[in-house]
Formats: structure tokens, sequence, C-alpha cells
């Protein structure tokens, strides 16, 4: 084959995408030891943005192209994947906290996310609220609301401990499985092959990858590539090191809750909305004494921010979405998912923080489904996308939280790295190869927040 892709996943599927959609000779092989989109890519949270502040625009400029490319793809279909503009919606109730998060939204204003648009007094009348459906004709840049009063009326379900809320507008949420499928199809369409499999072991001679082995639930096979692919999700390492190379990459485990809003403490028309202050968790005496006997003292102490959630489904769906990275930390991938049973619990009463009316389901949530995956991340949460030091190896992935929002951007830019073609300006800051510059790891020890949930 021209090119194999080991993973099936949302950047796998976006490679073979692009690469068919500019060379549709190319025999390209996709292989995965599962079904397409079905290890994280269908148990994301399935929301994009474009609000990436940061020490400088590579981010924001990644995250528009591929935000401009999911739109071209949402009209050409009749937005077969459901993509919307909800918009994230930040929340603090401090007043500290509120003025990083404006210059954070002035930095990415800056760097083409869009204004900062300040609603004060009868400028609050030309705020534009988003449609639950649909992303046309909305403002991108960010909504800024300080007056308590108009926090009320605007978002009722909010504490009133809420001192700033930031509305940033080019984000929403979609379907990732929809989206995947027809990139796979539109693939498949154009020639691209699927086959379960998985890689075993690669032939490099020369300093050049020469052949793969898969294995198939019937034997083994030896397949000659032109161009290896890395696109492996949480087996990015693992492939990495069959062909000699050592990237620094971590995975971290990510659960999400989804659980029936029977009492419609959430409006179904909502945006995602996150609470980004630190907080300790208002747990009983009779309950702190439990956690201590269970062995989990750490959620007695003040947990990081983050928690966040969103309506799933449409006006008639009872459902919500809840998140909370609270414990995240480097671990070794397992499948199935190491369960944790008191995370529904704690997701719910971080959350609580936020939206008071979530009390009523402590100790009484409706049967909650928890899922999950891996993020893959470097040490600065970028990319690693474009040529490893063996030749005809590629990499995509480290896609860390935002593999379905950069997916569009960063299958282009690793087809046009295969293919020799021009790159973009923001090329060199996901190349793997950065890491072998002494001015970017001079930048790492001061690189700053990095806004990923």
């Amino acid at each position: 084959v021209d090119v194999l892709i080991c993973g099936a996943g949302i950047a796998g599927i976006s490679a073979a995408y692009h690469l068919s959609l500019r060379r549709p000779s190319l025999r390209i092989l996709l292989i995965d030891r599962g079904a397409p989109l079905s290890l994280t890519s269908d148990k994301s949270t399935e929301a994009y943005r474009n609000w990436w502040p940061g020490p400088d625009d590579a981010m924001v400029r990644l995250m528009n192209r591929s935000i401009d490319l999911m739109e071209e793809l949402a009209r050409a279909s009749g937005n077969a994947f459901r993509m919307n503009r909800r918009g994230y919606l930040y929340v603090t109730a401090d007043p500290a906290r509120a003025e990083v998060l404006i210059r954070a939204a002035e930095q990415a204003a800056e760097y083409g996310a869009g204004p900062v648009r300040r609603h004060v007094g009868s400028s609050a009348a030309l705020y534009l609220p988003s449609p639950p459906e649909g992303w046309e004709g909305l403002p991108d840049g960010v909504d800024v609301f300080q007056d308590p009063a108009e926090i009320r009326r605007r978002f009722p379900y909010l504490s009133e401990r809420a001192v700033a809320v930031l509305h940033v507008r080019r984000c929403g949420w979609l379907s990732a499985y929809g989206l995947g499928m027809l990139l796979f199809e539109q693939a498949r369409a154009r020639g691209v092959a699927f086959q379960p499999a998985q890689l075993i072991g690669v032939d490099v001679r020369g300093g050049r990858v020469q052949a793969a082995r898969l294995a198939f639930p019937g034997g083994e096979v030896q397949v000659t590539v032109g161009a290896l692919v890395n696109a492996a999700g949480p087996f990015f390492h693992e492939v990495a090191r069959m062909i000699g190379v050592e990237l620094p990459v971590f995975c971290e485990l990510h659960r999400k809750v989804m659980f029936r809003d029977t009492q419609r403490v959430v409006p179904r028309d909502a945006p995602l909305v996150i609470w980004t202050d630190p907080q300790r968790l208002p747990w009983s005496e009779e309950e702190r004494a439990l956690l201590e006997e269970m062995g989990r003292g750490e959620l007695l102490e003040t947990l990081p921010g983050g928690a966040h959630l969103r309506p799933e489904g449409g006006p008639e769906s009872p459902y919500v979405l809840m998140l909370w990275p609270y414990a995240a930390r480097p671990v070794e991938p397992r499948f199935p998912l190491p369960e944790d049973p008191l995370f529904p619990e704690v997701a719910l009463r971080g959350l609580t923080t936020m939206i008071p009316g979530l009390a009523v389901y402590w100790g009484a949530m409706p049967r909650p489904a928890v899922d999950g995956g891996y993020y893959v991340r470097t040490p600065e949460n970028r990319p690693l996308i474009g040529p490893l030091p063996v030749e005809g190896a590629y990499a995509i992935g480290a896609l860390s939280g935002f593999g379905v929002m950069a997916a569009m951007a960063a299958g282009e830019l690793l087809a046009a790295h295969v293919l020799g073609e021009p790159l973009p300006a923001y090329a060199p800051a996901f190349a793997p190869d950065r890491y072998e510059r002494p001015e970017y790891v001079a930048r790492l020890r001061d690189w700053g927040e990095t806004w990923q949930l």
C-alpha cells in the first residue's frame, strides 16, 4: 500500500479522508483493532471551540481552520452531524479569576478568535443569544457579563455567587460519530480500504519504513508500505516505539456521566457550562468519615476548577452530560476502563456549586451511564502532526481532549506533509521535531494555562 494508517479513530479517518481527497489514486489502508470510531472518538464530549489563549496563535488558527472545514461539510451534507453554535459559558465567583478570564479572552481575540464584547448597562441589549440548533449568522468572539442582575436575567439557573460569565461564541457541539462516519464513508467511496487488524511490528531498514506486520484473527501478514501514519490514539506511544521513536506523550483517563435530568434543572437550550473555580465539596461529617475509610481522602481536599456539563439530545431529551477532570494524572491506558463508583456523585456535587438546582439529585441521581477514554497529551498540550525521525513515518496524535474539534484541520495538515504540499503557517507549532529546537524547549518552562478541560 502507499499509505498505511494505524488507528481508525477520528484522527486516522480524517487523515484517510484528506489523503484520498487530494490523491484519489493512492492505495490507502486504514486499520484498527476494533470497529471505526469505537475506542474513544465516540465517547467524547463532542464539543468544539476556537477559544485557545496561549503563548501564540497556532491553536486558534488550527481550530479556526478545522471549524471552517466542519462548517463546509455541514453545509454540503445538510448538517448530517448536527453541528450547533451554542457556545461555551465560563463562570466564576472569583473577581480575580474574572479578570484572568477576560485577559485570556483579549489574548485569544488578538489571535483571531473574535472580539471581546463587554455588556454593561444598555449594551446588554445588543447580546444575541445562541439558538439551540445551527451555526449560521452568529457572532464569534466572547460576550462578557459582570453585572449580577444581568447574569441572573440571562442565566437564571446559575449560582448567585457568579460574578462573571463569559459566553465564548464560535463553540458548540456535534455528533462525533456522525462526523466520523461521514468522513469514513466518503473516504471509502474514493477507494480507501479498511481492515480490522493490529499492527504488531514495523520493518525499518536504512533509516526508512519498509513494511508493517499485521495480525488478523486468522493469522499474520506483512505489507509493504510507502508511508506509515501513527494515528493510534491511546496506543500512540506503543506504535512509535515499533519504529524506534520515543515521543514525549502520556495518557490521562477522563470520564463522563450521562443521567436523566428528570426535574429539568438544566435548560435544554443551555450552552456547555463550565465552573472555572477550584472548590471543596460540602460533604457531611458522616460522608467525610466514610471517604477517609475508603482511602479517598483526596476528595476532601480542594479540587481543581473545570467541572462542566451540557444538555444532550433535542428539546424533548432529558439527558445531561457531566464532566470534571479533578483527578487527571498520567496513567497507563487500560481497557475496559477502570471503574470509579464515586465519580458520578463527585461530578454532580461539583457542578451543584455552579447550578444549585442540581442538589435535588444528591444521593438520588437517576441511574447514570459512565464512559470515557484517554487523553493523549504532550507536555504543552499541543498535538503531534507531521513527519517522524524515521523516513516514511508520520504522526497525527496527542490530540488530548480536542481530537474531534481539531480532526478536520489535523487530517488536512497530515495529508500536506505526506504529499509534500505547501504547509500552513501554523504547521511548525505541531511538528514532532519542535522539541529539537532549543528556543521552543526553553519556552515550555513559561507555557502557562492551556485552558484544557
